[in-house]
């Protein structure tokens, strides 16, 4: 349709941060457009390496309105891709953190889905019963931005934690010291030893071999632990909203990657991955990747709101277990918080700084409080410069 020629690298996600950076800082134009990671964007944009997309949407010589709909983008989505009100990137697949659970197992203990942090717990608790290879329940614990720090700030949230006092990045505050002892008790009493290194792959193979009750993380995983070909669970699989924490409040993440484009390209160059960004990001091709395609794998991180109300999509979205199309659908219209982490430049260094203090607490180096007074003095550092 546009005659324009793409030149597409497979890299893998821990890389595709370090080149972006690289290529957008040295503005060489090597990536006209990239995956990002949302928490990116602030680093981006202080350094106008991306082109903010307000022109992009507005023109009529570009851009079907219609036909794009980029309000049918999830709102939780567009505001994790913007920053000021203002957007940077067209998000093309995303997750919200829910419950997933042995409905099987939770049938024959007479319980339900955790409703709180404390439920949550309570179950973990019940069923734990590692002599019989069961162990209660699993969090991501490795450490890394996108890893133990995909899981605290829900938790840290849950309890009321703010991120910002002023200008000021504060994570040694009462309600974060709670939120970490917490998830300090949970893992160490009701988890496989080990789980400190586990990613996301390594829970959802271990809940799907049967050895794990229950976990929370990406509803993208349900085509994992759902997998007939590689699955033990299939059928016994149940799914619910992340659980309250102590202020009744449910914060989920609103993860996604999301494609924004590059400051340093010719003004051609920029109108043809705006044409770009608008098909990765379009109904048709979540459409094409989902239900429609003929593979094995279909997507179940669409962006698209409408998607989510498509018989089609739901049908697919249904075969994965007991209420995941609920779970999914009232997380992202009602638990998604942009704002779940901490939003600002330095976010690299911040976040390592705070995953490295977790790991350090749910492996015993440090105690939590001791963690995080050492985390806080590292950010303050890193915020002055």
């Amino acid at each position: 349709l546009t005659g324009v020629d793409a030149r597409i690298e497979m890299i893998p996600p821990g890389q595709i941060r370090q080149k972006a950076v690289l290529d957008l800082s040295s503005r060489t134009g090597t990536y006209a457009t990239h995956s990002a990671d949302p928490m990116y964007y602030p680093l981006y944009v202080a350094n106008g390496w991306i082109d903010p997309l307000d022109d992009y949407l507005g023109s009529d010589r570009l851009t079907n309105a219609s036909w794009f709909a980029y309000e049918d983008i999830q709102p939780g989505h567009r505001g994790a891709t913007s920053l000021n009100g203002r957007p940077y990137g067209i998000p093309f697949d995303g997750e919200a953190t829910i419950q997933i659970y042995r409905k099987d197992v939770y049938d024959a203990a007479g319980l339900q889905p955790a409703e709180t942090l404390e439920d949550y717990m309570a179950n973990a608790a019940a069923v734990h019963d590692p002599a019989n290879r069961l162990w209660g329940c699993a969090l991501r614990g490795f450490r890394g931005a996108g890893q133990n720090m995909y899981i605290y700030p829900s938790i840290f949230r849950s309890y009321g934690g703010e991120w910002f006092d002023g200008d000021r990045v504060t994570v040694d505050t009462p309600e974060a010291l709670a939120a970490l002892e917490y998830y300090v008790q949970l893992l160490n009493g009701y988890a496989p030893a080990g789980v400190e290194n586990w990613n996301w792959p390594d829970i959802a193979d271990a809940f799907s071999q049967g050895t794990v009750a229950s976990y929370i993380d990406a509803h993208g995983s349900a085509a994992v632990v759902a997998n007939p070909e590689k699955s033990t669970v299939v059928g016994k699989i149940g799914f619910a909203r992340w659980p309250k924490g102590p202020t009744g409040k449910r914060v989920t993440s609103i993860w996604n990657w999301s494609f924004p484009i590059n400051a340093a390209l010719s003004e051609r160059q920029k109108q043809a991955t705006w044409l770009f960004c608008q098909w990765a990001g379009s109904r048709e091709v979540q459409i094409a990747t989902s239900y429609a395609f003929p593979g094995a794998y279909k997507r179940t991180g669409a962006t698209r709101a409408s998607l989510w109300s498509d018989p089609s999509f739901l049908e697919l979205m249904g075969g994965f277990g007991h209420n995941y199309v609920e779970a999914a659908t009232e997380s992202f219209a009602n638990d998604t918080d942009p704002d779940w982490r901490p939003r600002l430049p330095q976010w690299p260094a911040v976040g390592d700084t705070m995953a490295t203090a977790i790991q350090s607490a749910l492996v015993g180096q440090a105690t939590p409080a001791d963690a995080l007074k050492e985390a806080q003095m590292r950010i303050d550092r890193i915020i002055s410069g």
